[in-house]
C-alpha cells in the first residue's frame, strides 16, 4: 500500500492556486481537491507498519503551521516532471515534517533521509513533452512563476492512501487530525 502524510491547504490557498493552475496549459493539472503539502511519503507499508504509524500520529499534537508560498516551479529543469507552488521552509513546518517523518520510522517504515522541499503539485508532465509545449511552460513559468501568497494556517494533517490508476493517482483519507 502507498501512503503519505499530508498538510491539508485551506480553502483561501486551494482557490489562489487554482486560479493560477487555471492559466496553465500544458501537462496534466492537479484536481484541487487533491492539492496538500507532502511530510512523508512512503511507496510501501505494511498493515500492521500503517496501523502503528496511525497511533502514533493519533498521539501527535502538531502544531499550528502557517503556509507562505514565495513562488511556482518545476522539477525536472531540462525535462520537467511537474510544476509546484513553492512554499517557504518555516521553521514550526520543517519541525513538523521532522517529528512525522521520526514517527514513520518509528513505525519501522524504511524512509529514505532525504532533504525536505515543501512545495504543493498544480501539474503533472509526461516523461517527455512536445518542444512546443515546453515553451508553453516557460512562458507560464515567466509570467506566473513569482505568484505568492501571505502566510495562512494549515487546515490539517492527514494520513492519505494513494492508488495508482492510469489516469492518475488517487487520494483517499485514513485519519485527519486538526492543528494546533
Amino acid at each position: 500500500m502507498r501512503i503519505f502524510v499530508a498538510l491539508d491547504l485551506p480553502d483561501d490557498l486551494t482557490a489562489a492556486l487554482s486560479r493560477v493552475q487555471d492559466r496553465l496549459i500544458v501537462g496534466r493539472p492537479v484536481d484541487e481537491d487533491d492539492f496538500h503539502l507532502t511530510l512523508a511519503f512512503v511507496p510501501k507499508v505494511s498493515i500492521p507498519q500503517l496501523d502503528d504509524l496511525a497511533l502514533d500520529l493519533e498521539m501527535l499534537v502538531p502544531p499550528p503551521v502557517a503556509l507562505r508560498v514565495t513562488g511556482l516551479d518545476t522539477f525536472g529543469a531540462a525535462h520537467p516532471r511537474s510544476l509546484h507552488a513553492v512554499v517557504a521552509p518555516d521553521p514550526a513546518l520543517l519541525a513538523l515534517q521532522a517529528k512525522v517523518a521520526t514517527l514513520v520510522r518509528r513505525a519501522g517504515i524504511d524512509l529514505p533521509h532525504r532533504k525536505f522541499v515543501p512545495h504543493v503539485t498544480l501539474a503533472r508532465f509526461p516523461s517527455t513533452i512536445a518542444p512546443e509545449d515546453h515553451a508553453r511552460l516557460g512562458r507560464f513559468l515567466s509570467a506566473h512563476g513569482g505568484f505568492t501568497h501571505p502566510p495562512v494556517p494549515a487546515a490539517g494533517l492527514t494520513l492519505y492512501q494513494s492508488t495508482l490508476r492510469d489516469d492518475g493517482p488517487v487520494y483517499d483519507a485514513l485519519q485527519s487530525h486538526a492543528l494546533g
